[in-house]
């Protein structure tokens, strides 16, 4: 099976910590968020996890831990956007730079290989300061600083969802026209530089000129980081236009620090400053720890991998 960690939040960003204890341990518990009685257990043995995959803007603290991580097969996506304090405030608090997590995300592919990290350059949007040009200069610059270490690059356009509308009320859609420009030239940059450009969720305007509009989190990605074919049980999108494949999330809504306004997993700062200051790094929840109402259950667990070795996409 595969673990999320984390679509909710940026573990290894802020809760590297918890994570490690949770490797140790050999497992984690996780709220339903809409019913935070529910509880699931996950067992994180490595004989069941097949793979983790990480989201992060900010890898460099648990580049100390990842010795731990042998054990396990990880993807790595990691977020490198142009934007800066004004747009996402937490991420320069932490005093690292951009250039920092450059150098982080070569450490990282160094140590698992250029086949089990991608680079997110999301989500897009424009207006007087981050301009269509100013995107394509600075795309075009990391993309040049990533070459050789991802063979992937993930975009997308801002989706306004409603926590998006309420803390970034001035941000406005990226027009078609716009977005078949730009996506028109970062796949030409991407394909420079030895990458293929996936679109997420933006259905497959982009694939006449040569993007992969197939998604960012997909079997066929998974299988050929990890050179074997995966037995998937099949499950419905979240949504129409996306064919990732999510779930497993052992994150928590409300506890990213990072505060981008464009980020549709935290409700406000508030919540977030509550969530910090409830998190304990060595309980198996991420925010929190048991409750006296608990309904845990044990998630049924098996490997997926069914003994086929894949080679560039073939299975033998």
């Amino acid at each position: 099976m595969i673990i999320h960690a984390s679509m909710r939040t940026d573990i290894p960003a802020f809760y590297s910590e918890w994570f490690t204890n949770r490797i140790r341990e050999g497992y984690v518990r996780v709220r339903n968020p809409y019913d935070p009685l529910q509880v699931t257990e996950y067992s994180l043995d490595p004989e069941v996890v097949d793979l983790i995959v990480f989201c992060s803007k900010n890898p460099v603290p648990m580049l100390k831990y990842m010795d731990l991580l042998k054990s396990y097969r990880t993807y790595w996506y990691i977020t490198i956007t142009p934007y800066e304090a004004d747009i996402e405030p937490g991420l320069f608090k932490t005093i690292v730079s951009k250039r920092k997590i450059i150098e982080a995300f070569l450490q990282i592919s160094e140590i698992v290989g250029e086949e089990h990290i991608g680079w997110r350059y999301d989500p897009i949007f424009i207006d007087d300061k981050y301009t269509v040009k100013y995107h394509l200069e600075q795309f075009e610059g990391i993309s040049a600083a990533l070459q050789g270490y991802t063979k992937n690059c993930v975009i997308s356009f801002l989706d306004l969802y409603q926590k998006v509308k309420r803390n970034f009320p001035e941000v406005k859609m990226v027009s078609k026209e716009q977005r078949k420009y730009l996506g028109e030239r970062m796949t030409r940059i991407a394909t420079e530089h030895k990458m293929i450009l996936r679109p997420c969720g933006e259905g497959t305007e982009l694939a006449a000129f040569g993007a992969d509009c197939n998604g960012c989190m997909t079997q066929q990605i998974y299988e050929n980081a990890i050179h074997m074919s995966l037995d998937m049980p099949k499950k419905q999108f979240l949504r129409k236009e996306c064919a990732c494949y999510l779930g497993n999330d052992i994150g928590a809504y409300n506890s990213c620090p990072h505060m981008c306004k464009y980020c549709y997993t935290n409700y406000d700062e508030k919540s977030v400053r509550l969530n910090r200051i409830n998190h304990n790094p060595k309980s198996a929840f991420l925010i929190g720890d048991d409750m006296p109402n608990d309904k845990v259950h044990k998630a049924v667990q098996k490997s997926w991998i069914n003994g086929q070795i894949s080679l560039n996409g073939f299975f033998i």
